[in-house]
């Protein structure tokens, strides 16, 4: 073996613990291994930076805007909600219920796009049912994934293979051809996955989750409305019981005040509910259909616009005009051109009507006011500090419903083939943009450069494991050592040599490399050429012990503060039953 074969082994050794250990982050370890190769002479500048201008990483990066966009939509955040359930539906039915819909939808459309959408609404949901997105990330990547493998247009490797097979003067695969193997292995994997998911994976919630002792509770007044769709129910039944980082402890009716609330309370029509929260968990109780903090049309959450008002805190100085007032004798609407939204006064919890609170020095309000308020006021002598208080991304409904029409244009134009997938993704964020359902600064924010420099720079490992000719010699190996167990063996050896390729590199890699070297062993072997195709196909995107192996997993990897063991735990138990489950459905089916 000459120099450039042992120096790629060495270098992809070295990434591979490095990625495992998370000494680095995972785009920066890549990318290093990247430019040592190129330092190397392994691959050439021109072939190690082709990947940044690769169509697939250029269409998620586009794909982050999109679903950025995406989160002003509260009709597809219902639906999703709905699919998922609240804390009453058990958590195997919770995962069948994500899963199967994601498979099926990635069986025919491209499952990027899907992954990038749902991963800020599977977070949201996750927030709200106060459990962690870590456990629900992986098996939405897996679902996507395994959906894929089911028909010709599932994945692009898919199609790539097919192409590969035309220009060899064979039949291609049919629309359905892979299902009859893909299928049963997708419908066992993922009741597989719903059964071990929530025991295997990580418990990561984000930081802001459980109201403490130390932590700063706001108060809010919320008043019920006639279309609050838990009237005349039970706080339980309400869902007010266990709202994460939130608290129910007073109700006011008709001036009785009731306190503390039991659970069997009736929520009833003019009911005052009033809560202790922090500002992320107020901010979401405003847009809860049916309770109102604010009756302001134009502070209306409902109809929120981040790119024109935003929250802000304000903490009131001892000499400021407003110690003494009530909120309501302030006029503090008028006055400031904004509305509170909640107060914290350090030490104590406020029982008190909003509007009868009496302002003291050292209060902190919650503010919604049109954007630049700190800057208008920071020097005021009214407040101490004023400050921006969440980063927030919300439209109005219409733009919301626009963007999520956008959305399925845009996958029918892929789909079709009226539009590549890159373009169809370039016009639809452009189009959000122009039509101001994202501002150019958020979707400048939204896109995640780790992901893409990740993706993009293992394109050009995957090149150097070709020009060095490990692949080659690593696969030339693999076939003579299970030859001997017969067509049981050499489908295996293909599959899960195709399977460590795709797991290092990318997909598409995976399936250029090894496409060649199934076919000359199903020559050699005087086999059907697709006895060894199907399976080096399907292993190519079947992809679940590493992060970089297929980019919905790298899309996840940060969303749900994983780390690398994270998907050897569950990924490569995964692999192993895909690679047993696809060598029986081929031979029982070729045999």
């Amino acid at each position: 073996m000459d120099f450039e074969l042992w120096y790629t082994a060495f270098i992809l050794l070295l990434m591979t613990i490095v990625l495992a250990t998370e000494l680095f982050k995972p785009d920066i370890t890549i990318l290093g291994a990247l430019l040592l190769l190129t330092i190397g002479g392994v691959v050439s500048v021109d072939e190690a930076f082709a990947g940044f201008a690769n169509k697939g990483m250029l269409a998620v990066g586009f794909l982050f805007v999109v679903s950025t966009a995406l989160q002003s939509s509260s009709s597809f955040d219902k639906l999703i909600y709905g699919l998922l359930g609240d804390r009453q539906t058990p958590t195997v039915l919770r995962y069948l219920r994500l899963m199967i819909p994601v498979a099926t939808l990635s069986a025919f459309l491209n499952n990027t796009p899907i992954v990038a959408t749902l991963i800020p609404v599977v977070k949201n949901w996750a927030k709200r049912m106060d459990q962690p997105a870590s456990k629900f990330l992986i098996p939405l990547s897996y679902a996507a994934i395994l959906g894929g493998t089911c028909t010709l247009i599932g994945t692009s490797t898919n199609l790539v293979v097919h192409g590969m097979l035309l220009d060899h003067g064979l039949d291609g695969f049919s629309f359905f051809e892979l299902t009859k193997i893909s299928l049963p292995l997708t419908v066992i994997l993922l009741f597989g996955l719903s059964l071990v998911s929530y025991f295997v994976l990580p418990s990561k919630k984000d930081p802001i989750v459980d109201l403490g002792d130390h932590t700063r509770e706001f108060v809010v007044e919320m008043s019920v409305s006639a279309d609050y769709p838990g009237l005349n129910q039970t706080v339980d039944d309400a869902k007010l019981r266990h709202l994460q980082g939130l608290f129910l402890f007073q109700i006011i009716r008709d001036g009785e005040i009731i306190a503390p609330v039991a659970p069997d309370e009736i929520i009833l029509e003019k009911d005052r509910l009033f809560f202790t929260g922090l500002p992320e968990t107020i901010y979401e109780l405003q847009k809860m259909h049916g309770l109102y903090a604010v009756r302001d049309s134009e502070f209306n959450l409902a109809d929120f616009d981040s790119d024109q008002l935003n929250t802000y805190e304000a903490v009131i100085s001892e000499r400021s005009s407003l110690v003494g007032q009530s909120v309501r004798e302030s006029n503090f609407r008028s006055r400031f051109d904004a509305v509170i939204l909640a107060i914290h006064r350090s030490g104590h919890r406020i029982n008190k009507k909003v509007g009868d609170i009496v302002f003291r020095p050292g209060d902190t309000l919650f503010i919604l006011s049109k954007k630049g308020f700190d800057a208008r006021w920071y020097h005021s002598p009214d407040f101490l500090l004023v400050s921006p208080s969440l980063e927030v991304f919300s439209k109005p409904r219409w733009k919301g419903n626009l963007a999520l029409g956008l959305l399925i244009l845009m996958i029918l134009v892929a789909t079709t083939g009226i539009m590549p997938m890159v373009l169809a993704a370039a016009c639809t964020a452009v189009l959000m943009v122009a039509l101001r359902i994202i501002s150019v600064e958020t979707a400048q924010k939204s896109v995640d450069w780790g992901v893409l420099l990740a993706i993009a720079s293992a394109f050009g490992v995957g090149r150097a494991l070709e020009n060095s000719g490990l692949a080659t010699w690593i696969s030339t190996h693999m076939i003579d050592l299970v030859s001997f167990f017969g067509p049981v063996g050499v489908i295996a050896g293909i599959f899960f040599l195709t399977s460590i390729y795709t797991e290092m590199i990318t997909n598409n890699a995976a399936a250029a490399i090894m496409f060649p070297i199934a076919l000359e062993a199903a020559q050699t072997l005087s086999f059907d050429p697709k006895l060894l195709v199907i399976p080096m196909t399907i292993a190519a995107s079947a992809s679940f012990a590493t992060p970089i192996g297929y980019q919905t997993n790298l899309m996840v990897y940060g969303p749900g503060g994983y780390c690398f063991r994270d998907f050897l735990k569950i990924g490569v138990p995964m692999n192993v039953m895909t690679g047993i489950g696809v060598t029986l459905f081929t031979y029982f089916w070729f045999f």
